[in-house]
């Protein structure tokens, strides 16, 4: 069952005057991706067939993914009326797929493939509680809130199922790094930089990754502090077996922050020096 509704959120309590503009822009481009839930939620069962446990929490996780769009949608629509949710929805959806029929994991074991959902619910959950702490907007600050404690929630609903089959297929812990870097490494590609397209730019401008991806990372990457890749670290040591609370933990985090401070000046500077759609 969803621990908390649309019907539920303060709508009446949006406050127009405290909008960032920039905001707009990551909240219009996470629902696209938040609200596909749907057909990962068929490729994991179909990666997972003949699990019945794990296909009921699958089904679950994609109707909770989909309420995430569906708020985050709503509320971009009361920041930028002109803004149509579902339209922009249709439009990724017709550019973006994946497959759905898969009958083995991308990432090679089903051991896999779950470390690879807690290092997007790991991310996930890191990125709504930054943007939400950030949020001056007490409506964005609420879904932020409560999308990030849902995400919190996935990681843990995989991070449980990993076990379960860490024991079948033990898995080695220089693959269970491979697999949790790559995934990691994943974050730029077409994804969230197509959502970035078909939410802010008209259909008339054609898709550019490089120019799409320079302006969501940039962008996002700039309402992250280091006690959320700290916190978010740790999730990710603890997927992959290692201590999530140590020394490594922390030299690993003090390194991610410096990196992501690189990587967003970089986008930045990127964005400033691409032209604007029209």
């Amino acid at each position: 069952m969803k621990h908390w509704t649309i019907e539920q959120v303060a709508w009446d309590r949006f406050d127009p005057a405290k909008v960032d503009p920039g905001v707009i822009t990551l909240v219009k481009s996470a629902a696209m991706v938040e609200r596909n839930g749907d057909d990962y939620a068929a490729y994991l069962k179909s990666v997972f067939v003949g699990d019945p446990d794990f296909a009921a929490a699958a089904d679950n996780w994609a109707e909770e993914e989909n309420q995430h769009g569906d708020a985050l949608g709503k509320w971009a629509m009361l920041a930028d009326p002109a803004f149509d949710y579902r339209a922009a929805f249709a439009r990724y959806r017709a550019g973006f797929r994946i497959d759905v029929t898969a009958d083995a994991s991308v990432r090679g074991s089903r051991t896999g493939e779950l470390i690879a959902r807690c290092m997007v619910e790991t991310g996930t959950s890191s990125y709504y509680t930054a943007l939400g702490e950030a949020s001056e907007e007490p409506v964005l600050k609420e879904i932020c809130r409560l999308i990030a404690a849902d995400e919190y929630r996935h990681f843990k609903l995989f991070y449980d199922h990993m076990k379960r089959y860490l024991q079948r297929e033990n898995l080695s812990f220089p693959r269970r790094l491979r697999v949790a870097l790559g995934r990691i490494g994943e974050t730029e590609d077409d994804e969230l930089a197509f959502a970035y397209h078909c939410a802010n730019e008209p259909e008339s401008m054609a898709y550019d990754h490089g120019r799409c991806s320079a302006a969501y990372m940039g962008r996002s990457m700039a309402y992250y502090r280091f006690r959320h890749i700290e916190r978010g670290m740790g999730m990710i040591f603890k997927s992959i077996g290692l201590e999530p609370r140590g020394r490594m933990s922390a030299v690993a985090a003090r390194a991610s922050w410096k990196l992501l401070e690189w990587k967003r000046d970089r986008f930045l500077r990127q964005a400033a020096a691409l032209p604007r759609a029209a």
